[in-house]
């Protein structure tokens, strides 16, 4: 089954909310004249009882007594849909108008002087087919007898008027529910047209357009924030497609020099006969690329695992000025043979992973040590701030420039282009770093002045 659309779905709201709102105004309505009849049959019949009433209060003696039928007849004549019974302390009866007939439980009641023979008391019952609300009220004559009034109206012409009003307005509610839902979808379709506008907009948008934007300025305020999000998602994968596409062209030119130096020392090594030696001497060549390809395909893998968050860093504590020191130990010559000292100060522990924190101090040190200038040095400093541990790489050298900054730890970016094919890598040492760092759930940062280049990046003390 398929789902409705947003504007059916309003449009049922509208309607259910304008039914329940119409049944509660049409159950009020019902009441209000329901009250009002009863309120007029109230009235009318108080008004008779106390006619009744007044007759028998001025039978003071028994001829008066025998003379009151009369006068009873006399003053109910003309009062169509009334009827009256009055029944003496034995239950007989002795007066009725014409058509007069009350369940027998009425007057024993009062006889009984149940609670509910009162002039406020009104009664319903069917006799004959016919409705009737009344009251039955014990009176005593002037000459002391008591007696039991019965008085009832009919009130057919009361529920037939009920019965065709409840019809009607049953009627009515339906037609004002199909009314709302039909103006109810008008509405919502008139007041999605901005949502609508947005589709159109976002379906106009393709890769080779991720630099079109949704305009929010005329967007109602409660589309602003989705345009505004829209807008900051293009923005991230307009982004990510360049640096894709960046990243497949650096791919492509990384890989196309060592394989076209491969096939060209090949070609020549078969262009003509050679010794031994030489063909040695060209599969050593060789070897040297493979191992860079192998290495920097290495590089890439492991990016992609962190990309992908297959690589969860194992736990363990770290004293990271022991890795540094081991770190010195092993870069020493190269140092050594590059005029450039290593100096460590300071200590810091963390819990993280040890051969990738390694891996990433690593490439930091190499790092600087290649791009230090003779005669100076590559400081690494460690610190604890509040829970965090603080690791600097410094370096002496010419400043980088600030537009460089934010890209050195893309792949395969280098600030001087030059230096690719002299022994500086692939360019995806300092993009291990930071996932290294990220995956630890740490930052890092690169400032650079003419003084020095400053690498620092921050982990947790304790991961929880």
């Amino acid at each position: 089954m398929m789902p409705l659309s947003l504007t059916a779905r309003i449009s049922l709201y509208f309607a259910a909310a304008a039914c329940l709102v119409l049944l509660a105004t049409g159950y009020f309505l019902s009441h209000v004249v329901e009250t009002h009849f009863e309120e007029g049959d109230r009235h009318e019949l108080n008004g008779k009882l106390e006619l009744i009433q007044n007759l028998f209060r001025n039978a003071g003696n028994p001829h008066e007594l025998d003379q009151l039928p009369q006068q009873l007849h006399d003053a109910l004549v003309g009062h169509h849909g009334m009827v009256v019974a009055v029944t003496d302390a034995s239950g007989a009866l002795w007066f009725a108008t014409p058509g007069a007939a009350f369940p027998g439980a009425l007057g024993k009641n009062c006889q009984d002087r149940s609670s509910n023979c009162t002039e406020d008391a009104l009664q319903q019952w069917q006799q004959g087919g016919i409705g009737y609300r009344g009251l039955a009220v014990p009176i005593v004559a002037g000459a002391g007898q008591p007696f039991t009034v019965v008085l009832g109206l009919d009130i057919e012409r009361h529920e037939v008027f009920m019965d065709t009003f409840r019809i009607v307005l049953a009627i009515a509610i339906a037609l004002a529910a199909l009314a709302t839902a039909g103006l109810g979808w008008v509405v919502t379709r008139w007041g999605l047209a901005p949502l609508r506008q947005v589709t159109d907009m976002v379906s106009g948008i393709s890769a080779e357009h991720l630099e079109d934007r949704l305009p929010d300025d005329r967007l109602p305020t409660e589309l602003k924030p989705l345009a505004t999000a829209f807008n900051a998602m293009l923005a991230r994968l307009d982004d990510s497609f360049r640096r894709l596409s960046e990243f497949s062209s650096n791919i492509a030119h990384e890989l196309r020099t060592p394989i076209s130096s491969l096939m060209t020392q090949t070609q020549v090594a078969l262009s003509s006969a050679r010794d031994k030696d030489a063909y040695k001497e060209v599969l050593y060549s060789s070897m040297e690329e493979y191992e860079r390809m192998a290495q920097m395909v290495g590089d890439m893998l492991y990016l992609a695992q962190t990309d992908n968050g297959l690589l969860k860093p194992g736990l363990e504590k770290i004293d990271l000025a022991g890795e540094t020191q081991g770190l010195f130990d092993y870069f020493e010559a190269w140092a050594e043979e590059r005029s450039v000292a290593l100096t460590l100060t300071g200590s810091a522990t963390v819990t993280g992973d040890r051969l990738m924190l390694r891996r990433a101090l690593s490439n930091l040190v190499s790092n600087a040590i290649r791009h230090s200038p003779p005669g100076k040095a590559v400081h690494v400093s460690l610190s604890h701030v509040d829970s965090k541990a603080i690791v600097i790489v410094e370096n002496a050298g010419p400043a980088i420039p600030a537009e460089h900054l934010p890209k050195l730890f893309d792949r395969f970016y280098r600030v001087d282009p030059s230096r690719q094919r002299k022994g500086d890598g692939a360019g995806l040492g300092l993009a291990i770093v930071k996932a290294i760092v990220e995956a630890h759930g740490g930052s890092i940062s690169v400032t650079s002045t003419d003084q020095a280049t400053r690498f620092q990046f921050k982990l947790a003390t304790q991961t929880e």
